[in-house]
């Protein structure tokens, strides 16, 4: 596991980490979900403390735009090959596995866990994530689980 302090970015998953995994649907086919906020005012501390977050997620959703719009972070959607997409983000910043932490929820995100140097989990994440990551926040996907993350590596940085 890489030293909490040596962190430089923060790639999460969106749906089971920044939402608590449902969708609301209305009748005409638009899509909502439930996010804390919390977890912008996260975004806002990790910038401040020099740490980057970025948003990958499969679906190609308005409402992850929409947010991570909101949030002054990038979002990468519509994204096949998780383990691809945070290869192609490190690159493009030219930082190490070592410099970056991901956060999933679900079998799909065993990928990104492979191509980072901190594999992060909500509380509720699928089994077999929890098992595979150094870190299992105690809250629960969409419960605010970027702050949770925040404050251990800024808290980290303040030792």
């Amino acid at each position: 596991m890489t030293d909490l302090r040596d962190i430089r970015i923060v790639i999460s998953d969106f749906d089971g980490v920044m939402t608590d995994n449902r969708v609301l649907v209305w009748e005409d086919g638009r899509e909502g979900v439930l996010c804390s906020r919390a977890d912008g005012l996260a975004c806002s501390l990790l910038r401040a403390a020099g740490i980057e977050t970025v948003v990958i997620s499969t679906e190609r959703n308005p409402v992850v735009s929409a947010r991570a719009q909101k949030l002054g972070i990038e979002a990468v959607q519509d994204c096949a090959d998780k383990g691809a997409a945070v290869r192609a983000v490190l690159a493009e910043r030219s930082l190490a596995a070592a410099d970056a932490a991901f956060i999933g929820n679900d079998v799909n995100d065993l990928a990104a866990f492979s191509e980072v140097g901190l594999r992060i989990a909500p509380s509720d994440a699928h089994s077999e994530l929890r098992a595979r990551a150094d870190i299992v926040t105690h809250v629960p996907g969409g419960g605010g689980v970027l702050r949770e993350v925040a404050d251990l590596l800024i808290g980290a940085r303040e030792t």
